[in-house]
């Protein structure tokens, strides 16, 4: 596969769930930014997201791939608008910030923009540009939940 080939296989498989996919795809160093409070690993993402499809079983990724960059072609650049209804009990307490249970309130984040890094065939890194009202923050804030202060 080549990268968008592959990262387009990444989205598929987060937007049905399919973790197991998704770590065949990941790099063994992958790493997550940009949406949460600090870095991840590739397996503390895969947990968070499917922590959050528990919480949001109406979760819907609204991916998009916008283009490759990079001589070997391997950063493609994607989009996404997250959408989906609190019905479930959140577990984010592997970032620290705790379970929350159900609220039935729905959550729309706004077009967020990303960078996904492609090395030996695998996902090495998933970088969103911060946006104001985006990633778990904007998240948890659009449900009411506060999140903790250093």
């Amino acid at each position: 596969m080549n990268p968008r080939e592959i990262v387009q296989a990444l989205l598929d498989s987060v937007q049905r769930g399919d973790f197991q996919k998704v770590k065949f795809l990941l790099g063994s160093d992958c790493q997550f930014s940009g949406s949460v409070p600090e870095p991840i690993k590739g397996a503390a993402w895969m947990k968070m997201n499917r922590n959050l499809k528990k919480a949001f079983p109406n979760l819907d990724y609204h991916f998009h791939v916008d283009g490759v960059d990079g001589l070997d072609g391997g950063v493609v650049r994607i989009s996404a608008e997250l959408k989906g209804t609190h019905s479930g009990v959140l577990d984010l307490s592997p970032q620290g910030l705790g379970v929350t249970p159900a609220t039935h309130k729905s959550f729309a984040t706004p077009h967020e923009h990303c960078k996904v890094t492609i090395k030996y065939d695998k996902i090495a890194s998933w970088v969103v540009e911060p946006i104001e009202g985006g990633g778990l923050t904007g998240i948890l804030g659009q449900l009411g939940v506060t999140m903790p202060t250093s």
